[in-house]
């Protein structure tokens, strides 16, 4: 549906322990939109993206994700929850110890998939979706950390999920690099995806314009526009 509801937050509160990272927190995201997630470190960027996929609960409020309600989700629907989206992170998380393909396979096969023929050919879709065909044969460490994170974002992708989690998806990449897994992102958001972006990097921010929102002394804040002001106000 073209106007579909993924995540809706409504004065959701993201607790850790005891610890109150966010309060009165407030999102509708809809299908196919770019959020950016932004703030300082510390101030609850990663903690929303982990409730969205039940790492960290979700407590009062209305927080629902992918047709899933967060506030009384079951622990067997939680890899479910998880199957419908894709994750992204920071330091890649590939399985070091095998190829490329060998770490795509290994998704695909944990989340039900049996027929090779059908697991070579999903593999072969995700690898050109990223702009990585032919690097199948290749061991993580003989790739690049900007190709590292194309195969991280090939992974995101196997399962075709309606969203993606992209979790500082530029942090220990170079200004270069960075600008085109964001591209990437952006191209990907355009095939239809939704993709939600924590970053602290703004000049990012400011390149590739798309909706904000900001983290802030434990407050979920949203921006509207996409010019100098809001710039200089996500700086502040």
């Amino acid at each position: 549906m073209e106007d579909e509801i993924l995540i809706q937050l409504e004065d959701a509160e993201i607790s850790i322990d005891e610890n109150v990272v966010l309060h009165n927190a407030s999102l509708t995201l809809h299908n196919g939109e770019f959020v950016y997630v932004i703030g300082r470190v510390g101030s609850g960027k990663s903690s929303l993206l982990k409730s969205f996929y039940a790492e960290i609960p979700m407590r009062k409020g209305t927080a629902k994700v992918l047709g899933y309600n967060l506030l009384n989700i079951k622990k067997k629907e939680i890899p479910y929850l998880r199957r419908k989206m894709g994750i992204v992170f920071q330091d890649f998380q590939l399985l070091i110890d095998r190829t490329v393909n060998k770490n795509l396979e290994f998704v695909l096969r944990a989340t039900g998939w049996k027929k090779k023929d059908e697991i070579n050919r999903r593999i072969e879709e995700v690898l050109e979706n990223v702009g990585m065909p032919n690097k199948g044969y290749k061991m993580p460490h003989e790739l690049s950390g900007g190709e590292q994170q194309r195969v991280a974002i090939a992974r995101a992708l196997l399962n075709n999920p309606k969203l993606i989690l992209a979790d500082e998806p530029t942090g220990n990449l170079d200004p270069e690099t960075s600008e085109q897994i964001v591209s990437l992102l952006h191209e990907i958001c355009k095939d239809g995806k939704t993709v939600v972006m924590s970053t602290h990097n703004y000049g990012i921010v400011e390149k590739f314009p798309a909706r904000v929102v900001k983290c802030d002394q434990g407050v979920l804040k949203a921006f509207k526009g996409r010019d100098d002001t809001l710039i200089r106000n996500l700086r502040q």
